[in-house]
């Protein structure tokens, strides 16, 4: 039997996905970079321009499941460029605003937006796939969001350094009509169209193992960002310059770039059964952060070993929740797809409160033990969910 490859058309449908996640994942980071700009441009505090990351956030994670299943029946083609059509306009929009509540408002519909176009992305890139290669592609839809981080956002920070806050929604609407000129070039126009009602959606949320599997990535990034949050007073604590640190910020998302790669990897075969290790070993590399950033090299190495486990659980639950999704209540798929980015943004905000607590009650580098001991009921919740499907599927033998 010979491995399955991915034809011509297989691949340039992928680089059109991993380019509409790119130009996305540019426009919803690159604020962080900006932030300043915008508040000394707005006369507004940093504080306030802070709240255009969290309503994003809020808006993303509430929003896309509603929208997901309130949308379920459209025609996916037609709806996503209708999305990206969106996108568009509301960037263009952001260039030419001129208030912090027209911008709030802006950053608010975009959440929606992008919400709903990942979760389309993750969709199409899994059911147009041969099964054994949907890993691979979803990892490299996955990836367009970390180059966005590693490359979207610095140019769209020099931009605004060089230009003006404005000129960074230029390139973000630009790289949109880039996107969706690639789109309309490359979706297929016969893609899954399943008519269900809101109660068929929602009851997907009330099952317990669909559940259990949204909490896995959930807690997955709750561990890396219960470190990653404070990682810039860590490095200035294990005696980083002042004028390295954006350098090894690079550096840590550039090491990313290999994580993305290792968890199509890892999705490729027997997912969830290799997850409940990979938590294992990112809870042990969280924990050591404490004694190894007493050395300034030995800091650096673990620092990039957390960035190479950070993402590795993104392709494998974004696979499962859909692949329970079909097992437990099959005109949920669009509703489980959406999931996983929910959870990630659950995560984030669960990782970055906690280590703030725990940041405040003393020795900063306690958020090292913490984010490991929250890998490690990472994985435990891994376990008992492998140890629930071999039993299923005993029982069915």
């Amino acid at each position: 039997m010979h491995p399955t490859t991915l034809s011509k058309q297989h691949w340039l449908l992928i680089f059109t996905l991993s380019l509409l996640t790119f130009v996305l994942g540019t426009s919803e980071f690159v604020i962080v970079g900006i932030l300043t700009d915008i508040s000394s441009s707005l006369h507004i505090t940093n504080a306030k321009a802070g709240t255009l990351v969290s309503a994003f956030a809020i808006t993303f994670a509430i929003a896309t499941p509603l929208v997901m299943s309130a949308t379920s029946h459209f025609p996916k083609r037609k709806w996503m460029l209708f999305l990206i059509g969106t996108f568009i306009v509301l960037n263009a929009l952001c260039v030419i605003s001129t208030s912090y509540i027209m911008l709030l408002g802006l950053r608010i519909l975009k959440a929606i937006v992008t919400g709903v176009l990942i979760s389309l992305a993750m969709i199409v890139a899994s059911e147009t796939m041969p099964i054994e290669k949907r890993g691979l592609a979803i990892s490299f839809v996955f990836g367009g969001f970390t180059l966005a981080n590693v490359v979207g956002v610095p140019i769209g920070t020099v931009l605004a350094g060089w230009y003006g806050w404005n000129a960074t929604f230029m390139l973000t609407t630009l790289l949109g009509v880039l996107a969706f000129w690639a789109s309309f070039f490359m979706l297929p126009t016969k893609l899954s169209q399943i008519r269900s009602s809101i109660q068929d959606q929602f009851s997907l949320l009330t099952n317990p193992r669909i559940l259990m599997a949204f909490f896995i990535p959930a807690l997955g990034f709750g561990a890396t960002y219960t470190v990653f949050t404070y990682l810039v007073p860590i490095l200035k604590g294990i005696g980083a310059p002042n004028q390295s640190i954006s350098i090894i910020l690079f550096g840590y998302g550039f090491i990313s770039i290999f994580s993305n790669i290792l968890a199509g990897k890892i999705a490729s075969y027997n997912a969830i059964g290799r997850l409940r290790f990979v938590f294992l070993i990112q809870a042990v590399v969280l924990t050591s952060l404490f004694w190894t950033t007493n050395h300034f090299i030995l800091g650096l190495i673990n620092i990039g070993f957390m960035s190479l486990m950070a993402i590795l659980l993104t392709t494998s639950t974004q696979l499962y929740l859909i692949d329970l999704a079909g097992i437990y209540q099959p005109k949920a798929t669009g509703l489980a797809a959406s999931l996983m980015p929910v959870a990630s943004n659950v995560g984030i905000a669960f990782g970055s409160a906690l280590g703030g607590i725990v940041y405040h009650q003393g020795n900063l580098m306690n958020v090292a033990w913490v984010g490991g001991s929250v890998a490690v009921c990472a994985s435990l919740l891994t376990f008992y969910s492998y140890f629930l499907d071999q039993k299923k599927k005993s029982a069915e033998k």
